[in-house]
């Protein structure tokens, strides 16, 4: 959940560690550091808490190096601070590191250091690998055998990279469960925890493996595993543009994102409808129509929205393939000793792809013999890599927390499944031509909702001025409230709680009053009566009712409404949660909240 950038080659290092930390920003920004050496030795450091910008003004005009390493955090050991920002230095202030993930056993290993004399400068679990790779350091030892020596004793998740100013030709990186990305320039090497810092200096990129290792020079690269076998790599391209890291003249990330939606869903679409047969072509699946008929269940892990978004996707599944599904959250799964069939398809759901908790799901059901595909929107991803199959969302980079284009086009992806599903097994011609033709008019449906900005940025305004909101849908509609009560939680800090709504009655109903306005998502679909029946309930106890849907009640059961474009009908929550990304956005906006960084959250979840 932090950020890494390392770079090694002719030019001076620090203005293009400042330059990848600003693009990495988005995974970590309570601290950021960088470390410099030059072709003769020497190490130069700077650490502040606070953003890159305040690191950027505290870094001195000469502070010169061609090889360096740098770092933007999220805490998980120890406060924010100056001292617990990295790099981390050794005593001998000669090897500098920084790190993502967590050192499970670091509190043995800073006793076992302590005992030997060490001194600690921090409280992080950080510091002790520098330690670690100094103790291993000696005369005539090459860093990247100090380094692999000295991860031999860790137990826990890292993404490192390693700086030693007896050796400066070189940089050392390695990977277990946290993610690093090696870019290929022109006599020039870099390295990262995301392509995000690359993309601007290089399209060819190596993804590190877990227990995984690479010396990069600027001339190039070298990868072995932990027990020194080497590695054969073959670099990759990645097709993101460096302008999908910029506003692109919008206040905020979250905002151009939202507005990309259109795009991104054609993206997402391009080249997967069939109009011969009324169904959609996915061969990165790997699973021939036979082998499909031949499953009985899907099961769905996600986490966050992408929890969310699957569980959109079973009901899609449920619908049009008539399949058995069920979304469950990946962090719970993998620790419940789950059941793993062999007729269950399993779906494994992260923008990333890098989603700790989605990842070890991923690996205790391939562990026991299970087939696993991955919807995930970055290409070579180790969810990607992990799984037997799958979808890629196309969505562009999303550089926001709060996600919004990845949640759409994974809704959309699910879709596509199971159209494909369903085409397999018993959904008609004539059905699956109605899908495929509400899936290509989805794009401009969008565009006419993002239309409505303005009235919603007036509503939201309002009702932010409450302390809390309660979200409710029936059936369609649930996964959409949990949707939209998440984006209002993470980014504007207005407690909301999401429920069936046929849940009301039976307990929250307690805590509905003028003080707490209802978000009511009521598709114009067979249950219609019954949502109103449910604002009925709602406005006689006095609170306050906005409704999501295709018409605007009765006067008398919604102070408010967004009316959304219809679809059909299994597709209308791809576009009811639209409404609600805009409302939370403008709720944030109307608080001053720090909308693409909220407090507390980082965008990708790399530990536990």
């Amino acid at each position: 959940m932090c950020g890494i950038v390392a770079y090694i080659g002719p030019k001076d290092a620090a203005p293009l560690l400042l330059e990848g930390l600003q693009r990495l920003e988005y995974r970590g920004y309570d601290s950021a550091g960088i470390a410099v050496c030059g072709r003769t030795g020497g190490l130069r450091l700077r650490k502040v808490k606070g953003r890159v910008a305040d690191l950027a003004e505290a870094v001195p005009a000469r502070f010169k190096g061609t090889a360096g390493i740098g770092h933007t955090r999220w805490a998980t050991h120890g406060v924010p601070s100056d001292a617990n920002a990295h790099p981390h230095l050794d005593a001998a202030q000669r090897i500098a590191v920084v790190h993502n993930g967590i050192i499970e056993n670091a509190d043995e290993l800073r006793a076992r250091l302590a005992a030997d004399g060490t001194a600690f400068a921090s409280e992080t679990d950080s510091e002790v690998l520098a330690h670690l790779v100094a103790a291993h350091a000696g005369e005539g030892v090459a860093l990247e055998d100090a380094v692999r020596q000295a991860l031999a004793h860790v137990v826990g998740t890292y993404g490192v990279a390693v700086l030693d100013s007896a050796q400066p030709d070189r940089v050392v990186v390695a990977r277990n469960g946290s993610p690093i990305v090696l870019g290929i320039g022109e006599k020039e090497m870099f390295a990262a925890s995301d392509v995000a810092a690359l993309v601007r200096y290089t399209r060819q990129v190596v993804h590190l493996d877990d227990g995984e290792l690479a010396v990069v020079r600027a001339d190039g690269f070298r990868t072995f595993t932990e027990d020194a076998r080497a590695t054969a790599k073959e670099p990759s391209t990645v097709d993101w543009e460096v302008g999908s890291y910029d506003t692109g003249g919008h206040e905020h990330f979250l905002a151009k994102e939202i507005h990309e939606q259109p795009d991104a869903v054609e993206r997402t679409l391009r080249g997967r409808l069939d109009d011969r047969f009324h169904t959609a072509h996915l061969g990165g699946l790997n699973l021939d129509a036979r082998e499909l008929r031949a499953i009985r269940r899907v099961k769905i892990l996600g986490c966050g929205s992408a929890y969310y978004a699957g569980e959109a996707g079973a009901q899609l599944i449920e619908e049009l393939a008539r399949v058995p599904a069920h979304a469950e959250p990946a962090s719970e799964f993998r620790y419940r000793n789950p059941v793993i069939e062999a007729d269950t398809l399993y779906v494994a759901v992260s923008q990333s792809g890098e989603t700790y908790d989605t990842l070890a799901a991923v690996q205790e059901v391939r562990r026991k013999g299970g087939r696993v595909l991955g919807v995930v929107n970055t290409v070579g991803s180790a969810i990607a890599r992990a799984c037997d199959g799958g979808i890629y969302l196309h969505a562009g980079p999303e550089v926001s927390v709060a996600s919004t284009k990845a949640f759409t086009c994974t809704a959309v992806a699910f879709a596509l499944l199971a159209l494909h599903l369903g085409r397999i097994r018993d959904l008609s011609p004539a059905d699956g031509r109605r899908i495929c033709a509400g899936l290509k008019a989805l794009p401009d449906r969008i565009r006419e909702i993002l239309a409505q900005e303005e009235r919603i940025a007036q509503l939201a305004a309002a009702y932010a001025k409450h302390d809390g909101m309660m979200f409710v849908g029936r059936v369609r509609g649930w996964p959409v409230a949990r949707e939209g009560a998440q984006k209002l939680k993470e980014v504007s800090y207005v407690h909301a709680e999401a429920y069936p709504a046929s849940e009301l009655k039976h307990g929250p109903l307690a805590l509905i009053g003028p003080g707490l306005p209802t978000v009511a998502v009521v598709p114009d679909d067979e249950l219609l009566d019954k949502n109103l029946t449910t604002l009925g309930e709602i406005r006689a106890r006095g609170g306050r009712v906005l409704t999501v849907g295709h018409r605007a009640p009765d006067a008398r059961l919604a102070d408010d409404s967004l009316v959304v474009p219809r679809s059909e009908p299994e597709l209308d929550p791809l576009l009811l949660g639209i409404p609600l990304q805009l409302l939370a956005y403008h709720a944030a906006v109307a608080l001053g909240r720090d909308v693409d960084r909220p407090r507390n959250l980082a965008k990708s979840v790399t530990v536990e």
